[in-house]
């Protein structure tokens, strides 16, 4: 077959495109009404004093509400955007870690072919299809300091529970503890489709080396997998970022801010302090700081991802 002339190529691209145009216009309009319309939305409110009460951009609603970048200043000058900023960093630093550890033994016991090994995979996946509201509701009174279950298996051990979601100091690492049991499940099912894909002849080979179990892991499955691990990190963090439904149902914030997060903060000052432009903005912040992040994650992904097979 001939090499075809770049004017044709040209050609023939433009007729897949107008060809393949009815049945991108679907689409099209549901992200365009979907996604860029509000987003366009919250960045004209987000420079607005808005109650969410008025009339939205009636005649004169710019005149009236536009205030400017002032809500930003407002939020980055505030002690309380750095301890919901700091919050957010302490349950992603325990979160992380712990998921990952979690995922990836879940994973490597689930690689296994044993009897039965089928029916554990679905059990341990029910977290996931379970309802935040449903499972933050049973861990509230799981973690209950007088009458939850948690402190009394410790009791039986002679261990004194701590408060919990009334604890300052525990708060926060009880999320992160309904957080890992909700997410190993999803995270755990990505991992376990690395490792079922790696070439088994590399193990063959370095158990014919003399390599044992633990070498295998470190030094075959694990650079292996990086691909996986790399985007389980990434939308680990995103989701982390965006921490809220286990939040507002067992601990609303408290005790004494001790679990105020970022999108807990936007959800109050826009549907309980009627701020909406003040919420619309520390939306924008968060946003930015999620894409600083995974583009800090993207640029360093090639001093580690290993893409080889």
């Amino acid at each position: 077959m001939k090499n075809r002339k770049p004017s044709e190529k040209r050609n023939t691209n433009k007729d897949s495109l107008l060809v393949a145009s009815p049945f991108l216009v679907a689409s099209l309009i549901g992200l365009a009404v979907f996604y860029l319309a509000p987003m366009i939305v919250s960045i004209l409110l987000s420079l607005t004093d808005w109650n969410g009460l008025d009339r939205l951009f009636a005649p004169g609603f710019m005149e009236n509400h536009f205030i400017g970048i002032q809500n930003y200043k407002d939020i980055l000058t505030s002690d309380e955007f750095y301890k919901v900023l700091g919050n957010t960093m302490k349950f992603i630093v325990l979160y992380i870690p712990l998921m990952l550890t979690v995922s990836l033994a879940v994973a490597s016991l689930l690689s296994k072919q044993r009897k039965g090994v089928t029916a554990f995979r679905i059990v341990y996946y029910i977290p996931v299809l379970t309802s935040w509201i449903a499972a933050s509701l049973i861990w509230k009174s799981i973690l209950s300091p007088q009458y939850g279950a948690m402190n009394g298996i410790l009791a039986m051990f002679g261990i004194e529970g701590p408060g919990w979601l009334l604890d300052e100091k525990w708060a926060m690492p009880a999320i992160v503890l309904v957080s890992v049991w909700k997410d190993m499940g999803f995270f755990g099912l990505i991992l376990l489709s690395g490792m079922v894909g790696i070439n088994q002849s590399y193990y063959e080979a370095a158990e014919i080396d003399g390599a044992n179990a633990f070498q295998r892991f470190i030094h075959i499955t694990l650079p292996l997998l990086t691909p996986s691990i790399f985007y389980v990190l990434i939308v680990s963090l995103i989701n982390s970022f965006q921490l809220f439904p286990q939040i507002m149902i067992m601990t609303q914030g408290g005790p004494n801010g001790a679990t105020q997060v970022m999108v807990e903060r936007i959800y109050n000052y826009g549907f309980r302090y009627f701020k909406m432009g003040y919420a619309s903005a520390f939306s924008w912040i968060l946003f930015i700081i999620i894409m600083i992040c995974t583009a800090i994650q993207l640029r360093g992904q090639n001093k580690w991802v290993n893409y080889d097979e």
